[in-house]
């Protein structure tokens, strides 16, 4: 059964990294893989979409919202190489769910444990911005992931737009009971039956650390209560 899990992954994996759906983020994320930046000019970009990362027999699902232009889509791996994923491994690392505190290449070693890392978005929009056909294009990937980590507890959105899109995801999942539509707050714990709580937190962007919206210790707090869910 777990091998044939993998191989599904294996498969979606592929199917996410040849994607070329969006020509508007096929054209971005390979002119920034060739344009690149001055601190990264000697990096070779990925430059393609990002699939998911992590342990597929984790409880604990994280849903972002895109690849960052010279973070994910340099490195080819989910918050890996830029200030948001500094942020998260940090607090994931301090809960238990990841095996180092830092994250600067898709082959530094790190591992996370019981936990798998996603994004509404595969490829990195122009200014941070999906339009609504990037989440439409997408949609379709992170539904498969979805109904393939079956050993769920606790999915986490990270922003007001992961949590919109999860909902949507959970409601045509057979989840009914989310109506009224619960409200996108930091810190919610929404328990939707048994085996499955929705939490969320504020988005790790440097919008929200450096002006202060978002802690290290509100982050973590939200890990302590994910952990109290496990």
């Amino acid at each position: 059964m777990q091998k044939n899990i993998h191989n599904k992954f294996v498969e979606l994996d592929t199917e996410i990294t040849a994607c070329r759906k969006c020509s508007r983020l096929v054209k971005w994320r390979e002119q920034v893989a060739c344009d690149k930046t001055k601190r990264f000019s000697d990096w070779d970009y990925w430059g393609k979409p990002v699939p998911g990362f992590g342990d597929i027999k984790g409880k604990l699902w994280i849903v972002g919202l895109a690849p960052a232009a010279h973070g994910a889509n340099r490195t080819g791996r989910m918050f890996t190489g830029d200030r948001s994923g500094d942020f998260l491994y940090r607090a994931l690392h301090k809960a238990g769910f990841a095996t180092q505190p830092h994250s600067v290449s898709g082959k530094d070693g790190l591992a996370l444990n019981n936990c798998f890392i996603s994004a509404l978005i595969r490829c990195a929009p122009p200014a941070n911005k999906p339009v609504k056909k990037d989440f439409l294009n997408c949609r379709p990937y992170l539904k498969r992931e979805f109904q393939l980590l079956k050993n769920l507890r606790v999915v986490l959105c990270l922003g007001q737009l992961s949590f919109s899109h999860v909902l949507r995801l959970l409601e045509t999942n057979g989840y009914e009971n989310l109506k009224p539509r619960p409200k996108f707050h930091h810190g919610l714990d929404l328990k939707l039956d048994e085996n499955l709580n929705l939490m969320t937190s504020y988005h790790p962007s440097q919008q929200n650390t450096f002006t202060g919206k978002l802690t290290e210790e509100m982050f973590d707090e939200v890990f302590q209560r994910v952990r109290g869910v496990l």
